[in-house]
């Protein structure tokens, strides 16, 4: 299987789905004549047309609302956010607009549309630029949330996510975007709210999403090492979640470590641990803990990042906390 970039994934997944239907298109900051902020859509106005790969001005709040408006009319929209944390500007469209218009219309009006761009920590770019929103976007009925973590989901997502009737999340990392990994020729879609067992394992379960997920992978490794065989699971999509997924594997290791950059507060990770004692408490040998990131504004200083991030000695210091290993 060929290897490619995290970045032409995106770009194959958007150009396969725009040859089949000619009502899909991009739109955003720098998609078009610089070819994508990040090298994501190279090549794809000079295919498509400046009719079907469109440059805005910078304004969230109004090319998103086009968008949303498009989409109610035939169309089907990609919109990419440069990072989603100027997605704040646009969020009123995101939340009162493409969230609810199937609903208040009574299902008069779909939106088919995706929101797509950046998200979390991606180096010294401080408080501003380094938020995560998926628990945010994931709390507002109406929407998906997709947070892929290799190339092969990001293309196989970004397909469904293209050709759902309804509004999706589509969040991806500026650290990413230059990774390699197998991704399958032909053609493939992965389904939205199912998430991969990446490991099998029989001591703890391990669950994360997006490029957190290295992080995942680091403890489970080294986890190994010391004999203790960890189970991953790479959620993928943050809304819905795949209880059921995180939940059997609760009931075979009877222990669970969730890993998540954002804030504690109103976590993924704090849903998913409530969803789990609710419905496997009788499993549970250990309380469920999580590694998340700081409760501050992300710092500019890379030695206070260090300590804000979730990393591998974390995650395996929890687990053999929830294991009561001593040494």
């Amino acid at each position: 299987m060929r290897e490619i970039q995290f970045r032409e994934a995106l770009r194959e997944a958007m150009q396969e789905e725009m040859r089949n239907d000619e009502n899909i298109y991009l739109m955003g900051e720098e998609v078009a004549e610089y070819n994508g902020a990040y090298k994501v859509s190279q090549g794809m106005l000079d295919e498509f047309g400046a009719k079907r790969v469109i440059d805005t001005p910078i304004s969230e709040l109004g090319f998103a609302g086009i968008g949303i408006g498009s989409a109610m009319n035939g169309l089907k929209p990609i919109i990419e956010f440069m990072t989603f944390n100027f997605s704040l500007v646009a969020i009123d469209q995101v939340i009162n607009g493409a969230a609810k218009i199937m609903s208040m219309s009574g299902g008069q009006f779909s939106v088919p549309i995706v929101f797509r761009g950046p998200t979390g920590n991606a180096g010294m770019l401080s408080s501003q630029h380094s938020q995560c929103f998926e628990n945010w976007y994931a709390n507002c009925p109406g929407l998906k949330v997709v947070v892929p973590s290799n190339p092969a989901d990001a293309k196989g997502l970004l397909k469904s996510a293209i050709i759902d009737p309804d509004p999706v999340i589509f969040m991806e990392s500026e650290l990413m975007y230059g990774d390699k990994g197998p991704v399958p020729e032909e053609t493939y879609y992965i389904e939205i709210g199912k998430a991969a067992v990446t490991k099998q394992g029989t001591d703890v379960t391990l669950v994360g999403f997006g490029k957190i997920m290295k992080v995942v992978n680091a403890a489970a490794a080294e986890l190994e090492k010391e004999g203790i065989s960890a189970e991953v699971i790479d959620l993928r999509t943050v809304r819905p979640i795949d209880y059921a997924t995180v939940i059997e594997s609760v009931k075979k290791t009877n222990r669970l470590v969730l890993v998540e950059e954002s804030w504690p507060l109103g976590s993924i990770a704090t849903e998913i641990a409530f969803k789990v004692q609710k419905d496997a408490f009788d499993y549970l040998d250990a309380p469920i803990l999580r590694i998340m990131g700081g409760d501050v504004p992300l710092p500019y200083a890379p030695t206070l990042i260090q300590e804000y991030l979730p990393n591998a000695d974390k995650v395996v210091k929890a687990v053999k906390e929830v294991m009561y290993v001593t040494k």
